[in-house]
């Protein structure tokens, strides 16, 4: 086992599979000569050289065009936007075409892309680039969505996502870059829509996914001094979700909270309450209740930022409510 950064294990995941594949290239704003606008591709230049590691103009709609038509033709592109806010630029390539390909063209083509780079928010980066975006994404058929949370499962499904012959939404963090953690010295790839039990417990369940799912883990250490055990589940991929493992934790634990960063309308917890009251309402031994950032833009005052975003306090809270203490 070696400890490296989460930056370190993005970059370690497509330089592996662009040795092994020479049809993989990546392209996106800053990615060569800068070595990646948060250094996640440092080094690739120098060593793939500048037909397989593209620095692009600042223009989404027509590298993602790119993307699709290389794809199309045989090619793997790895598309890296600066933050997911910028790909509403090209967010036509991405769902009217990439994610449709495949089933407008009765199989005969198909458009293997990973589109990649930082979601949610950052700190004080203002309204416009502080968005959650996997619930637009997950509401596209065609489309597979990905949010890792730690260094560990970003290298092993970032290299499955790339090995995937269909367009893969791959969602990071600013605020995870630095994370460290271990992961192994050889290969490996973590299975597309397979959720982890990141700790077990028997009192509640906490389904969370991405960099806010630090806060579960904050509330469950707090919550553990008072006898409470609480499982974490980490979704990993949001669309395919495990919602077996959700389902089987509910029915051992009886009480279940997600949390996630992003508005409450149409979200990823929304549909979760409702698979979870539809296949396992009679297990429930209390309301469902959803963590979610406030139903407003993101504000730029710190004061008002940390009120509008999930905190651990905000799980405790809501823990505390499903066990009537």
């Amino acid at each position: 086992m070696k400890t490296i950064q989460f930056r370190e294990a993005i970059c370690e995941a497509m330089s592996e599979e662009m040795r092994r594949d020479d049809s993989i290239y990546l392209m996106g704003e800053e990615v060569a000569e800068y070595n990646g606008a948060y250094k996640a591709s440092k080094g690739m230049l120098d060593e793939f050289g500048a037909k397989r590691v593209i620095d692009t103009p600042i223009a989404e709609l027509g590298f993602a065009g790119v993307a699709v038509g290389s794809a199309m033709n045989g090619l793997r592109p790895i598309v890296e936007y600066m933050t997911f806010n910028f790909s509403l630029v090209g967010i036509d390539q991405i769902i009217n075409n990439a994610a449709k390909i495949r089933q407008m063209s009765g199989g005969q083509f198909n458009c293997p892309i990973v589109f990649r780079g930082p979601t949610g928010s950052a700190g004080q980066l203002g309204a416009t680039h502080s968005q959650a975006f996997e619930n637009w994404f997950a509401n596209t058929p065609g489309l597979k969505v990905i949010v890792p949370s730690n260094p560990y499962d970003a290298k092993g499904l970032l290299k499955a996502a790339i090995r995937d012959d269909d367009p893969v939404i791959f969602m990071e963090s600013e605020q995870m870059y630095g994370d460290k953690m271990e992961v192994p010295e050889g290969e490996y790839i973590i299975p597309i829509g397979v959720a982890d039990i990141k700790r077990e417990g028997t009192d509640v369940t906490i389904v969370s996914f991405g960099k806010i799912i630090k806060e579960a883990y904050k509330a469950a250490d707090e919550l553990a001094k008072e006898n409470i055990s609480v499982e974490i589940i980490d979704l990993r991929t949001v669309r395919p979700m495990d919602h077996a493992a959700i389902i089987a934790s509910v029915k051992k634990t009886n009480r279940l909270i997600i949390l996630e960063e992003s508005w409450p309308f149409a979200s990823i917890s929304t549909e979760i309450t409702y698979r979870v009251q539809d296949e396992a309402f009679d297990y429930l031994d209390a309301p469902i209740k959803r963590i979610t950032t406030s139903d407003t833009p993101a504000p730029y005052s710190p004061v008002l930022f940390e009120k509008w975003l999930p905190s651990s306090q905000n799980v405790i809270d809501a823990v505390k409510e499903v066990m009537y203490i």
